[in-house]
C-alpha cells in the first residue's frame, strides 16, 4: 500500500482508488483460473457510482500462462502492474476477498477531485432545535476537533434546546478543559448512518477518547429506537439533522454525561426529555424510576475493580473492530450483488 499512499491523495479521491477495487461481480480463487479467452472486464464500484469517465471504471483480468492472473484498469492501456497472490476468504457466489502484489493503478481514479462543499456545523444544529449547544460549541476550543473531523468522517449526537437549558447549572460548574471534554464527548470521528448504528450495538470512542481517558459510551438498539448508554445515563435519538456521508448529525433528547466527569448516584431529572414516541403509560411500580437523571460531580463515579476490569475488556480492540466492520459493511453491501474485494 506503500505506492499509494505516497501518493498523498486527497480523501475523496482515495475513496475512488479504493471503490476500483471492489468489483460487482464474485470472481473466487477457481473462477479467476476458469476465464475464457483469457481475460475479461468487470465493472467496479467506481464504475457503478457513476464517477469514473466513461469504461475508465472498468477492471481488466487476465488468466495468463503457468496460473498467473493480472489485474489492471481499463484506462491504463491494459498494462498488468498487480497479480493474484492469494485467496483470503470466499463466500461463493456472494463475496470473495482476495489479496492482491499491487494497488490497481488508474490515472481518472487517481486524478483530484473536489472536496465536498463546506459543511456549516453551527448551522445546521442552530436551525434544527440545537440553537443552545450550537452557542455552546461556537466559543468552545472544541469546535476545531470537530471541523477538522468532518472530511475523514464525523458523527455529531446534539441535545435539545430543552435537555440544554435544563443541563446548564451542571455545566457552569465543570472547569473549562471539562466542558471541552464534555463537548467532544458528543463527537465520534467516524460516519455512522443509522442503520450502522442499528447493526452494530456496543462500545464506542468519541473526540474526547484520549489515552486512559475512555469517554466512550455504548449504542443500544431495540426495534427502530436507538439509545446511547453511558455509566451515568441513557439518552435517545430523536431524529436527524443531516445524513450527508461523510458527516451525519442526529438529535438526542438529554446531553451525554460521561463516567469521568459525573457519579450516577447523583443523577436528577433536569427538564423533561423529548421522546422518539408517545411515552407508554406506567404503574405505580415503575413512576418513580421516571424521576431519575442527571447532576454533576467533583470526579469519576466509584467503580468496584470488577467493573473496571470488565470495562477495560470491553475496549481492548472492540471499539477498533466496531469502527473496521462498518466501515466494510457500508462498502460491500451498497450494491445488491455479488463483490470481490481486491
Amino acid at each position: 500500500m506503500n505506492t499509494l499512499l505516497d501518493k498523498h491523495l486527497t480523501l475523496p479521491t482515495l475513496k475512488n482508488v479504493l471503490s476500483l477495487h471492489v468489483l460487482v461481480d464474485y470472481f473466487g480463487a477457481k473462477k479467476l483460473h476458469q476465464i475464457n479467452n483469457s481475460t475479461t472486464l468487470v465493472s467496479s464500484m467506481f464504475q457503478a457510482t457513476g464517477a469514473a469517465a466513461g469504461t475508465s471504471g472498468y477492471v481488466n483480468i487476465t488468466n495468463l500462462k503457468g496460473g498467473k492472473v493480472g489485474f489492471a484498469a481499463e484506462d491504463n492501456d491494459g498494462a498488468l502492474h498487480s497479480f493474484f497472490v492469494k485467496s483470503l476468504q470466499e463466500f461463493p457466489y456472494y463475496i470473495s476477498v482476495l489479496q492482491i502484489s499491487n494497488p490497481i493503478s488508474s490515472a481518472d481514479a487517481e486524478a483530484p477531485t473536489a472536496a465536498p462543499s463546506a459543511i456549516d456545523l453551527i448551522s445546521i444544529m442552530s436551525k434544527q432545535g440545537c440553537k443552545a449547544f450550537a452557542d455552546i460549541l461556537r466559543g468552545s476550543k472544541a469546535l476545531p476537533a470537530f471541523q477538522e473531523s468532518i472530511d475523514g468522517g464525523l458523527t455529531v449526537f446534539c441535545p435539545t434546546d430543552s435537555a440544554v437549558n435544563g443541563f446548564a447549572p451542571k455545566y457552569k460548574n465543570l472547569t473549562d478543559s471539562q466542558k471541552v471534554s464534555l463537548l467532544l464527548y458528543h463527537g465520534v470521528p467516524l460516519y455512522e448512518s443509522l442503520q450502522m448504528l442499528k447493526s452494530g450495538n456496543g462500545p464506542m470512542n468519541t473526540l474526547a477518547t484520549e489515552g486512559a481517558n475512555k469517554y466512550d459510551f455504548t449504542v443500544q438498539t431495540e426495534g427502530e429506537d436507538v439509545s446511547l448508554k453511558t455509566k451515568v445515563n441513557t439518552v435517545s435519538i430523536i431524529g436527524t439533522l443531516i445524513d450527508q456521508d461523510p458527516f451525519v448529525a442526529y438529535k438526542i433528547n438529554k446531553v451525554l454525561m460521561p463516567r469521568e466527569l459525573f457519579k450516577a448516584s447523583d443523577v436528577v431529572d433536569d427538564a423533561p426529555a423529548e421522546s422518539p414516541k408517545p411515552a407508554k403509560k406506567k404503574g405505580k411500580k415503575g413512576a418513580q424510576d421516571s424521576t431519575a437523571a442527571d447532576a454533576p460531580a467533583d470526579g469519576p463515579s466509584s467503580e468496584s475493580d470488577d467493573q473496571k476490569a470488565a470495562d477495560e475488556d470491553s475496549n481492548n480492540g472492540v471499539s477498533l473492530l466496531h469502527g473496521g466492520v462498518r466501515l466494510v459493511s457500508a462498502a460491500l453491501f451498497s450494491v445488491s450483488v455479488g463483490f470481490l474485494v481486491l
